[in-house]
């Protein structure tokens, strides 16, 4: 792992986070997961998400995803095991981002990239990141550019389950991760409207961070930001070892390689705008 940086690392999972996260985004993945009939809110999502699981209880949803609330996942799960199986929700959103992905990007040569994220992944190990490993038994996709988009996916999966056991360890339950998060990234209003809280749920939680000195009127305090730096110094350290794996060299040719991707996404408008300054 000589010369690998938390920072170095970072980097790379954001060159392949932001072409993961069009799976979260673009309308083509909303309009297939639109074909079960499922009403309840982001329930493609969950139901992609955790779909190597099996067809699980609410209650593994929400413990695998910790910032959302309950009652949004129980309005949601079991309703999409009865309208599909759990393996064509996976589908769905794959073709959904692949219409987008190759619509933005076309057919590029990521032969190259592709290799190297597939070495990050085989140095990735899978213990307390149950939801990465249930990914990580998945066959891998037969096109090109989506079988980097799945290499972004794994590497996402299993960077989150560290980010949820820093979020832990600093002591802030899901609503005041949210908060504290969302003022950190400019992101506090979509986690605000996506995540399921009541009104009353979030001001709560709102308060429960004054009291803890990491917010007041002016967004977070010194105190909250250095807690939040803390919790993605965390994050950033459990996410480092596939990028060790690889090594330096290879690792930042990797990020030159995705590079040029990473900027049309961006610029195709698919993605929110506080995307592009998260890193």
């Amino acid at each position: 792992m000589t010369g690998m940086t938390p920072q170095l690392a970072r980097a790379a999972w954001g060159s392949l986070e932001t072409l993961h996260v069009v799976g979260f985004f673009a309308p083509e993945v909303q309009e297939a997961y639109d074909r079960f009939g499922v009403p309840a809110t982001r329930a493609g999502y969950f139901a992609a998400r955790v779909a190597p699981f099996g067809k699980v209880d609410p209650a593994v949803v929400v413990a695998t995803f910790y910032v959302f609330s309950p009652a949004l996942v129980r309005r949601a799960v079991p309703a999409v095991w009865a309208a599909a199986p759990p393996e064509a929700w996976a589908e769905a959103r794959a073709e959904g981002v692949s219409l987008r992905l190759h619509r933005e990007l076309g057919e590029p040569d990521v032969a190259e990239a592709v290799e190297l994220a597939r070495e990050v992944c085989a140095g990735l190990s899978a213990a307390g990141r149950p939801l990465f490993a249930a990914w990580r038994g998945v066959v891998w996709p037969t096109d090109p550019l989506m079988q980097l988009w799945h290499a972004g996916l794994l590497v996402r999966e299993h960077r989150g389950g560290g980010h949820v056991a820093a979020l832990m360890a600093a002591g802030l339950d899901p609503v005041e991760a949210l908060v504290t998060g969302g003022l950190a990234s400019d992101s506090l209003e979509f986690v605000r409207t996506t995540r399921g809280w009541t009104d009353e749920e979030w001001t709560a939680g709102v308060q429960r961070c004054r009291a803890r000195g990491l917010v007041d009127d002016d967004g977070l305090t010194a105190a909250g930001t250095a807690l939040r730096q803390e919790v993605e110094a965390a994050t950033d350290a459990l996410a480092v070892e596939g990028w060790g794996h690889l090594g330096e060299e290879r690792t930042r040719r990797l990020v030159e390689l995705v590079a040029p991707l990473r900027e049309r996404i961006l610029d195709s408008g698919v993605l929110p705008g506080w995307i592009r300054s998260r890193g």
